[in-house]
């Protein structure tokens, strides 16, 4: 069929002889799906066409860079696709025994294989977003024949009836499924649907607690630290070491007497996995007036229910309406962290390395300025310049 094809263009069939030696590279190239072209130690530079044909990924030679144009090359290409998609006709292929699997079985393989080395806290959240809105989304598909199309139409549906955000998660996990099957040889390479579909934008939040804002949060979160109410004060506690440290509330909340080691925390899992967490005098203090319940190992622990304390939400929906804020979540207290860390000349590899990030990137989209250190800036800086300029006229 390739020399064919060749011949109908008007070059010799010969070229589409596979050359000797071993391929160095591959380059694909997008304008189809499975073509790309292959670098040789010789130097020589040959098109190919990758499809699946008789159940198996095939590669086919199609010819020298050298001699055949990147347009021809695609022609040919295109026919071999096409002739693979005729030999695969779904209403035939349905009535012989698959050599790929169903998108519900490919799915079920790739969570047995790959989610035991996930992070537990990983495994159970991909797994909700499994069982809600991947599992049996493509009834009839295949691993092997699901297309673009069908994906982008699975994606906006989920979007609009879920949510962008927990549509870009499943489509995330989706992808990540989807490059294990051309790993796996169960699609051609470069060839994964989800490629070019584009996520839904996301909604960075920039909010974070000014000067006044921390004053009142902080004198009511005082009020429930000496109140009687004993889980309350937990808590407050767990709250004001959010602000203190700037982790995470599972962070804190899954915190063990155990990790406490002088003016450090030692967390066993974060979202980047194990790392160490210093202590100001500040945060070390609120540890130190924080009572031990019994033998329990557990920091924050509900006396009452006989369990660890899972959630801050109801107490700190008490506490915005004390101190007067609307808009503050609690993972906002983490940018609070950040921000003020920024504002007192901290540098942010500084800083990422506190928050535990790897890349100073993320870093930078936690730490923001309040108007009164953006003016303080701003006439620091015009002040310099004015007598830069004004050396100039003596």
């Amino acid at each position: 069929m390739v020399e064919q094809a060749l011949a109908d263009i008007g070059v010799s069939p010969k070229l589409a002889q596979k050359p000797k030696g071993k391929a160095r590279t591959t380059t694909w190239i997008a304008v189809e799906n499975g073509f790309g072209i292959r670098h040789y130690a010789t130097g020589r530079h040959v098109y190919i066409v990758q499809t699946r044909m008789g159940g198996r990924v095939r590669t086919i030679t199609i010819g020298p860079a050298s001699v055949i144009t990147r347009h021809q090359a695609v022609m040919v290409a295109r026919r071999v696709i096409a002739h693979a998609r005729v030999g695969h006709d779904p209403a035939t292929t349905r009535q012989r025994i698959r050599s790929a699997p169903s998108m519900d079985d490919f799915i079920a393989e790739y969570w047995e294989k790959c989610a035991p080395t996930w992070k537990p806290s990983t495994r159970e959240t991909a797994s909700g977003y499994r069982r809600c809105h991947i599992d049996g989304a493509f009834p009839d598909a295949y691993v092997d024949s699901l297309s673009e199309a069908e994906v982008i139409k699975w994606f906006v549906a989920l979007t609009d009836s879920s949510g962008p955000g927990a549509a870009n998660r499943c489509f995330e996990i989706l992808r990540a499924a989807f490059n294990k099957a051309e790993e796996w040889g169960y699609r051609v390479e470069n060839a994964n649907p989800c490629r070019a579909v584009r996520q839904n934008k996301r909604n960075h939040r920039t909010r974070f607690l000014s000067q006044d804002e921390l004053g009142r949060v902080g004198a009511a979160l005082t009020n429930y630290r000496n109140g009687d109410n004993q889980v309350a004060a937990l808590q407050a506690n767990a709250i004001l070491l959010l602000i203190l440290t700037g982790c995470r509330v599972s962070e804190i909340l899954g915190l063990h007497w155990s990790d406490l080691k002088g003016k450090r925390l030692l967390l066993r899992d974060s979202k980047t996995g194990p790392r160490t967490v210093w202590l100001s005098e500040e945060a070390r203090a609120v540890f130190l007036s924080i009572p031990r319940i019994g033998k329990t190992p557990w920091i924050f622990w509900n006396p009452r229910y006989k369990r660890p304390i899972l959630s801050l939400d109801y107490l700190w929906a008490q506490v915005r309406t004390s101190a007067r804020i609307r808009d503050v979540r609690l993972h906002d207290l983490r940018h609070t962290f950040a921000s003020h860390a920024v504002m007192g000349k901290e540098n942010l590899p500084m800083i990422g390395k506190l928050l535990g990030h790897a890349l100073v990137a993320s870093t930078a989209r936690y730490a923001h300025f309040d108007d009164d250190h953006l003016l303080e800036a701003s006439e620091s800086i015009g002040a310099a310049i004015e007598k830069a300029m004004m050396t100039g006229f003596f």
